[in-house]
């Protein structure tokens, strides 16, 4: 899983400073924050959150060592490889290389991140080619990358060719991409829900949406997916590379099995977390057709994030997504009333889900743009 790859740069590389020897290597994720290597990984992750406040203009969106840990440890479902830059030894930087284990080696989805005073030294684009050519070496001919950008507002701004949402063009981190043959593809709301909501208001929108969902229901959990609701879950979560808006975004479709789906609520209950899940019922087939799950930090003064919302297109216009995420919420402030706040994504085209999200209360804090660069296969000789 973890090869050798270390480049050394020297003043010439890029425009670094005098005498200064930039390092970077393939970092050997370590089973736990007690095993060798913990120690850098937990530097890893305030070097990462330092960049991403940078980048994103909000300290709302930190993910802990712990919950990291869990993610970088799920090499059978979500397989990935990192890249360390190091200045006399110091973390500065990291690249990241991520791929779907599912389907022929095609797509990889990429990441650099450097601290802003290391920047213009030539390190971001030498990590950028360590992990393209990681992906070349795999076979795979097409890089997509995300970063943070804030909340637009500069004088020059792009936008993806949705037509939804736009970036600023000034910004460090898209002038780098553009720079790098990447081309911005869809741009993705960040939002924010401060809490407390109150109750009365979250109800009575519940019960306007109930209105026109006849003949569905919503089931609630903690933790662990009942087993009644496994296989469904399986499947809704296979839907969401299909179902979910994302433009010229490229995916192979996903396995997902009952074991994947407990993974789930193992890395959250591993980190310290808690999981909460609501589902849209049929009650015609007593069959799960949508779901939304939502991540509470152990920590009760850190938001909780919004993950996976989805209502399978067969069964959308009946407000389930309104029903999911107000049923998620209002078991939020009843699981954990001290809860600051709520993050959470969705793709400027998505206006459903906006319309849902704004109605509740949330309002942008940053934007996320996702980038693409196809790079040609290697013609194979006569």
């Amino acid at each position: 899983m973890n090869g050798t790859a270390t480049r050394t740069l020297d003043k010439d590389d890029g425009d670094p400073s005098a005498g200064t020897r930039v390092t970077i290597e393939e970092f050997a994720i370590p089973a736990t924050l007690e095993a060798p290597g913990g120690t850098d990984f937990r530097r890893m992750v305030q070097v990462r959150n330092a960049i991403e406040v940078a980048s994103a203009g909000t300290v709302d969106l930190q993910p802990t060592a712990e919950q990291l840990i869990q993610a970088w440890n799920n090499f059978e479902f979500e397989p990935k490889r990192m890249f360390l830059a190091r200045v006399d030894g110091d973390i500065v930087g990291r690249g990241t290389y991520e791929w779907q284990p599912e389907g022929p080696p095609r797509i990889a989805f990429l990441a650099v991140e450097v601290l802003p005073q290391h920047r213009r030294t030539g390190i971001g684009a030498a990590l950028l080619r360590t992990i393209e050519s990681a992906a070349a070496a795999d076979g795979r001919s097409v890089f997509q990358a995300w970063a943070l950008h804030g909340v637009p507002g500069g004088a020059t701004t792009i936008s993806p060719p949705t037509g939804f949402g736009t970036v600023d063009a000034d910004r460090p981190e898209v002038r780098f991409l553009r720079r790098h043959g990447y081309s911005l593809e869809q741009v993705e709301r960040v939002s924010k829900l401060t809490f407390p909501v109150a109750e009365p208001s979250l109800q009575q929108r519940f019960d306007t949406a109930a209105g026109h969902a006849d003949g569905y229901r919503i089931e609630s959990w903690v933790a662990d997916v009942p087993e009644r609701w496994v296989d469904d879950l399986a499947y809704l979560h296979s839907r969401m590379v299909t179902d979910a808006p994302s433009a010229a975004l490229e995916f192979d479709e996903e396995d997902w099995t009952p074991a994947r789906v407990a993974k789930i609520s193992e890395q959250v209950e591993a980190a310290g977390d808690q999981l909460l899940s609501v589902a849209a019922i049929d009650a015609g087939t007593d069959r799960a057709v949508g779901f939304s799950n939502l991540v509470v930090p152990s920590d009760a003064s850190r938001p909780a994030v919004q993950e996976d919302t989805l209502v399978v297109r067969e069964h959308r216009g009946h407000r389930l997504g309104t029903l999911l995420k107000i049923a998620n919420l209002q078991q939020l402030q009843r699981i954990s009333p001290r809860t600051p706040s709520v993050t959470t994504f969705n793709a400027e085209e998505n206006r459903p889900m906006l319309d849902v999200n704004e109605a509740v209360g949330f309002v942008p804090i940053g934007s996320e743009g996702a980038w693409k660069k196809a790079v040609p296969e290697p013609k194979s000789r006569p």
